[in-house]
């Protein structure tokens, strides 16, 4: 059998799994309970306590609810990392709505294609130059009503506020429409909810994430109340480092012990799940990153939070970690009080690991999830019993099988590969209005419910599970399967490569055969000659790259994935030319 459900240490002791069938608003409840004047956010030096926090939320509930809006009602977030957002989330939780998380960057037609399929009744957005046009123009022939415009200057510190707005350097569109609100005059007028909208856990939902469209049209993932709260409990309850000098790895201190850096999007299951709703889950502070890249050079002000607010957890993609590492000024930042630290959303180099924390003194443990269920996998957060190129293993209650690619029915030995199925509470109670979609994506095995993945991976005789790669992006080279991920790796491992994406392209003698596209670390110089003699090295014959790209940029999605598909679009147009 290839399911998989066992740990490798004994958590457990922990209680917390016990309690994932509260309301996912309870995060905040109880901690504003608990911790009322322990800092929750910080923006710009500014610090709201969780009682703060708190007390906005319910007013966001209370607005909410006097304007109409009914039991399972979808809200749209338009907006970065800013200390608004949670406030915004949980307030729509306690409403009874739904939470629908969406990318400001995106253009106009593609928020109105998600405010359209989910039937939004609401919207918050950004008051910004760039992302209010895009909501102004996103909300028009939709269902939405009301549009609430947030900016940042209320959230500074006094004389930033001040110096900020004379200097104009606070972020505001030119103009607002006349029937849109501003958050701080909704905030200041609202009567704030008394008890939130009952619900059921295990049935409501709270949340709906679009899918990132790697694969095609993005489509609305509901997840429920017990969906968020079982991933949060898990992070919590799997992750075990040492937090003092001397002391014993144990789970995350709670009520203050620890900063997180909150610079992946929130609009993101990743982003939510490892810094928002952990943070909060724990009493602890979370710095509001709106921009990944903001500073000169790049990724320069997330060094300085680390350093400033001595940030000891964070969670990353590949090609963040690649970045931060890869920084020209890191070695002037003090990143000591980094512990550990999260990679996800794609496979992470061991080179770009072993920079990493050759740099930090971090250990980075990689985890798996999708934004239909989250955790799939979480490695073990110590060096002794971590697997590098492994996503580790399920947290508890979460069964993983390896199943046969055609049908998604038919489980396959250890050791071998194929699809990679999952069930357990975190996952999805399906598509928004998408059957098909769930019809294709489902299978019923053991009496059990199980989400067919779409990536490739094996299960090793110590239940460590390996992703190979997506189903979608499998290269046949002459009847052989070639797996990108697996040729990325080994570019990658050349010191003058930062980033390095795969795919496969025709040939008339083989069938297909491998492009690489290359990004070069900062600074560096390189000859196709040259990777093709590092591949030599590390890949069989059929494995090795035809063709060599190199590129300033990879095309990535808004978790940092590399977008293979786009580049086979600009390949195949390349060619017609």
């Amino acid at each position: 059998m290839t399911s998989i459900s066992l740990n490798i240490s004994d958590r457990s002791h922990s209680p917390v799994l016990s309690d994932y069938s509260q309301p996912l608003y309870s995060l905040l409840d109880n901690a504003a309970q608990i911790y009322p004047k322990h800092t929750f956010t910080i923006y710009q030096g500014k610090e709201r306590s969780y009682v703060q926090v708190n007390q906005t939320s319910n007013k966001v509930a209370g607005f909410l609810k006097s304007i109409g809006l009914e039991k399972g009602d979808r809200v749209a977030i338009f907006l970065p990392n800013v200390p608004q957002f949670p406030e915004i989330f949980f307030g729509i939780l306690k409403a009874g709505a739904v939470c629908v998380t969406c990318n400001p960057l995106y253009t106009a037609d593609e928020l109105n294609y998600q405010l359209k399929d989910c039937k939004a009744k609401v919207a918050f957005c950004m008051d910004h130059p760039l992302f209010y046009p895009t909501t102004v123009q996103a909300v028009k022939n939709t269902d939405v009503h009301t549009v609430v415009i947030c900016n940042v200057k209320s959230y500074l510190p006094g004389f930033k506020a001040l110096f900020g707005g004379l200097l104009g350097k606070i972020p505001k569109a030119d103009v607002h429409e006349r029937e849109h609100l501003l958050f701080d005059d909704v905030i200041k007028n609202a009567v704030a909810i008394e008890q939130p909208v009952k619900v059921n856990p295990t049935e409501d939902v709270a949340l709906m994430l679009y899918t990132s469209g790697t694969t095609g049209k993005p489509k609305g993932a509901c997840l429920t109340h017990a969906n968020m709260m079982f991933g949060a409990h898990s992070m919590n309850t799997w992750v075990h480092f040492v937090q003092t000098s001397g002391g014993e790895a144990e789970v995350l201190k709670c009520g203050g012990a620890h900063c997180f850096l909150g610079l992946l999007p929130w609009y993101h299951v990743f982003g939510l799940w490892t810094s928002m709703f952990w943070s909060c889950l724990t009493g602890n502070k979370l710095v509001c990153h709106p921009d990944p890249r903001s500073g000169n050079p790049p990724f320069s002000e997330a060094l300085e939070s680390v350093q400033r607010y001595k940030v000891t957890f964070i969670a990353l993609v590949p090609s963040l970690f690649a970045a931060i590492s890869n920084h020209p000024q890191i070695d002037k930042y003090d990143l000591r009080s980094l512990i550990s630290c999260a990679s996800g959303a794609a496979p992470l180099a061991s080179e770009t690991m072993a920079r990493f924390e050759k740099k930090t003194g971090a250990v980075i443990f990689e985890g798996y999830g999708m934004s239909e269920c989250i955790p799939i996998s979480i490695n073990p957060t110590n060096l002794e019993e971590r697997k590098i190129g492994s996503v580790g293993m399920p947290p508890p209650g979460v069964s993983v099988k390896i199943v046969d690619i055609d049908t998604g029915l038919k489980e396959l030995p250890l050791g071998e590969e194929g699809e990679i199925a999952v069930s357990g509470p975190q996952l999805m109670k399906g598509y928004f209005n998408m059957p098909e979609a769930d019809k294709e994506s489902f299978r019923a095995i053991g009496g059990k419910r199980y989400f067919l993945t779409g990536d490739i991976g094996r299960i090793g005789s110590n239940g460590f599970l390996t992703i190979t790669d997506r189903k979608k992006d499998l290269i046949l080279v002459g009847g052989f399967n070639v797996y990108p991920a697996e040729v990325e790796e080994a570019i990658i491992s050349h010191p003058k490569v930062s980033l390095a994406a795969v795919i496969g392209i025709p040939d008339e003698e083989r069938n297909e055969k491998v492009k690489a596209f290359i990004m070069l670390r900062p600074g560096e110089i390189a000859t196709v000659e040259e990777i093709m003699e590092h591949c030599q090295k590390k890949l069989a014959g059929y494995k090795r790259p035809r063709e060599i790209e190199f590129r300033e940029a990879l095309p990535t999605s808004i978790v940092g994935k590399v977008i293979r598909r786009v580049l086979k679009e600009e390949n195949k147009a390349q060619q017609k030319k």
